[in-house]
């Protein structure tokens, strides 16, 4: 029998004449078929779950993609109704709205003008008629103004000296110090072209733009951008200083975003690695990612904790540094890891993933909500707080190992359970030690300003301009770490420089 005519129905009669051999092959083939058909279902019903799979992974992703795009910039859920912050407490009552204190008293350091509005023809009694005198009272009132930035040209005369006895010598005043012998800017314009750009993140362009319509025209924004240079160079020496204050550290916060270099180099993709304690903010140019930047940062200092993300760079940096201290016999450096990228984890799994991922993000604000707290508490009392959250992680933890196999590991609630446990240790270091921060954020708002300022101007042009925005991003992070006005402290460090004095840092300039 062919098997072709397997599939032609056969009547039952002619079972009767088929020979023992034929029945039997029928009965193979059947049972073939059928095994046929059982694997072809299986191989359907499994690249089913499959699409079915990569679908679901798939619409996670655009939610996360659209989150990220349109969603709120701030990590922070909005109240359900009913909801209340746990920190207002029932017993801490709104205060009073405050009177609205006047401008002098808001702003003391702001220069005060009196102005007298008096009448210029005396006025006459509505009464009896008879003209009226200045009585001495005022109606006072106070309200701010601006008088916009002035460009204007000095002209500089030195005058010359002979002499009157012998008319055979002359001798010129010196010029006064400045940046930049022979420059068509003065200090105090470089300065201010300068903060604008790192301080307030104006594209030099723009600045040039606002100086057009108060009156000066054509300002070149090139030979701006070159007196920024001139300002970087001559304040490197308070950049080292940085440099010496981050290497002193114990405790070293490191986070690095992209620079682009549009052109004066082979590579277009560079990198802004920053370094940072609470008072001082260090910047370093390269042009790579690897772990080899922080390396040799980390053999030359005396840190002992490096806070990051958990980027394969750091972890390399801090094994071939304690290889390095290993052989000197120096203390080694622990990796100490940024709840907030792991709490963000579980919040990006939000949308795919509501309940289990909820869960994670309630402890996590159990966890801040206790660490807000510690704010102006003394050691003793930071460390209490801190043993208060130990359970809570632990809690977490218990929770991720008896539901991660139940997740795929391509989802994203799988990839934030699986980032949070394989980095355990390095989340919940800062229990026991109250000198460690719980999460990496303040390096990370340093970042912002150069994050903000490449979506302005782009990049750079030169590997020189990539310099200057590493020494000036130091100096002004610095000074607002330090709550100084960054204007007052380039002033002044100019100053001291053109005397002949050593540079200091915003955190030394706090101190004198």
């Amino acid at each position: 029998m062919k098997q072709q005519d397997l599939f032609t129905p056969i009547p039952l009669e002619k079972f009767d004449l088929l020979t023992r051999e034929e029945a039997i092959a029928f009965a193979k083939l059947q049972q073939q078929l059928n095994e046929s058909i059982i694997k072809d279902n299986e191989r359907l019903r499994s690249l089913y779950e499959e699409l079915k799979q990569k679908s679901f992974l798939v619409e996670e992703q655009f939610i996360n993609i659209k989150n990220k795009l349109f969603g709120r910039s701030s990590e922070k859920e909005s109240k359900s109704e009913g909801q209340t912050d746990s920190l207002n407490t029932s017993d801490k009552k709104k205060d009073k709205k405050q009177k609205i204190q006047l401008p002098s008293l808001r702003y003391p350091n702001a220069p005060l003008i009196e102005r007298h509005v008096e009448l210029e023809i005396l006025p006459q009694c509505s009464c009896c008629g008879a003209q009226m005198h200045d009585s001495g009272m005022t109606e006072d009132s106070e309200f701010l103004t601006v008088v916009p930035a002035q460009f204007m040209v000095v002209q500089q005369r030195r005058h010359k000296y002979s002499c009157g006895k012998c008319y055979s010598n002359i001798k010129t005043a010196p010029a006064p110090p400045t940046i930049k012998s022979g420059s068509s800017y003065s200090d105090e314009m470089k300065i201010d072209v300068a903060l604008s750009k790192y301080g307030d993140l104006i594209p030099i362009e723009r600045y040039s733009s606002i100086a057009g319509r108060a009156g000066l025209s054509d300002l070149p924004p090139q030979s701006l951008i070159e007196s920024t240079h001139h300002l970087a160079d001559f304040t490197k020496g308070a950049y080292g200083r940085l440099e010496a204050e981050a290497l002193a550290a114990l405790v070293l916060n490191a986070d690095e975003t992209t620079h682009r270099m549009l052109e004066g180099d082979k590579k277009a993709n560079w990198y802004l690695w920053g370094f940072s304690t609470p008072k001082t903010s260090y910047f370093e140019i390269h042009d790579t990612r690897s772990g080899d930047v922080a390396s040799d940062l980390l053999k030359k200092s005396k840190c002992e904790f490096l806070v990051s993300d958990v980027f394969s760079g750091y972890g390399k940096a801090v094994k071939d540094t304690n290889e390095f201290r290993r052989e000197n016999k120096l203390p080694p450096i622990k990796n100490v890891y940024c709840n907030a990228h792991a709490r963000r984890k579980f919040k990006e799994a939000q949308d795919g993933f509501p309940d289990e991922a909820q869960y994670f993000i309630d402890k996590y604000k159990e966890i801040y909500r206790l660490e807000d707290e510690i704010k102006e508490k003394s050691l003793g009392e930071v460390l209490i707080l801190r043993e208060q959250m130990a359970p809570v992680f632990e809690n977490m933890k218990t929770r991720a190992i008896g539901n991660i196999a139940g997740y795929s590991s391509k989802s994203s609630i799988g990839k934030a359970m699986s980032y949070f446990l394989k980095n355990y240790v390095g989340f919940t270091l800062f229990l026991k030690n109250p000198g460690l921060p719980i999460d990496n954020n303040s390096q990370e708002r340093l970042l912002r300003s150069p994050v903000v300022g490449r979506k302005t101007w782009y990049g750079t042009h030169s590997r020189r301009g990539a310099e200057t925005a590493a020494i000036l991003f130091s100096l002004v992070g610095s000074c607002k770490l330090n709550k100084i006005n960054p204007r007052e402290y380039f002033k002044n460090l100019v100053q001291d420089l053109h005397q002949g004095k050593e540079p200091y840092t915003p955190k030394e300039y706090k101190n004198l």
